[in-house]
């Protein structure tokens, strides 16, 4: 089991990677699969996403894809809203946080996929981005997932930005909020310490190569990929819901 884990966090960490996500997307919904509750699979997502999105991350700033600038002020409100989500999960029912986290990816496919036309980036203030990063951090620590599968979306439909940039921006951003939201879950006791630690070492191989594809691919055939990882997640949630 140890041996899996480890191994599995390669194949998050690629994915984390490629998609500029923290992994909690791959993460939850798997470790549902291998029968954890839904509580401890965000507290194993949630310590996880520290090891992907600091080197997802630092490879996409070498590359040039990550500007600084103001992903800090998203980052810092995600931190904010993250810090709550560890007495969100704590008063939540499972189906609820199930719910919630099934009717973002709905969200994020329709925003990010359906946009008929591509505006140009919008100059938006940093209170404006920090406020972003207040109610998504706050949303997506709560239900395992870093915020950029939701960030993405936002700066791509609502702002104009580059795909990749987005995602970019989106992985930096779960630095933040992941990072606040673990010490919010590992003070109410949600962090399996040794099953996240596995995952997340493993990540740090796997996302080194994933972030080196998402550079190399076409944009038009990133966003198609975002769409069916989406659509593949949805679906098992709906599955893990209704049985």
């Amino acid at each position: 089991m140890l041996l899996f884990l480890l191994i599995f966090g390669v194949f998050v960490g690629f994915i984390a990677g490629f998609f500029g996500i923290g992994g909690g997307a791959i993460i939850v919904p798997a470790m549902l699969m291998l029968g954890f509750e839904m509580k401890a699979a965000i507290g194993i997502s949630v310590f996880q996403m520290l090891f992907s999105s600091v080197f997802g991350s630092y490879f996409n700033y070498k590359d040039g894809n990550l500007k600084l600038d103001n992903g800090i002020f998203l980052g810092l409100g995600g931190a904010v809203g993250a810090s709550f989500s560890g007495y969100i999960v704590s008063i939540t029912p499972d189906i609820v946080l199930k719910l919630a986290l099934l009717s973002i990816f709905i969200i994020s496919i329709i925003k990010l996929y359906y946009n008929p036309k591509q505006a140009k980036t919008l100059i938006i203030s940093k209170a404006i981005l920090f406020a972003i990063g207040i109610g998504v951090g706050t949303l997506a620590i709560s239900v395992g997932i870093g915020g950029s599968v939701f960030i993405t979306p936002i700066l791509v439909g609502f702002l104009g930005l580059d795909i990749k940039k987005a995602s970019s921006m989106g992985l930096f951003f779960v630095i933040f909020s992941s990072f606040s939201g673990f010490l919010s879950f590992a003070y109410h006791g949600y962090i399996a310490y040794l099953d996240g630690a596995l995952i997340g070492f493993g990540s740090i191989f796997g996302v080194f190569f994933g972030t080196r594809a998402s550079n190399k691919i076409d944009k038009k055939l990133l966003k198609k990929y975002f769409l069916g990882l989406y659509l593949f997640m949805s679906a098992f949630l709906i599955y893990k819901i209704l049985f």
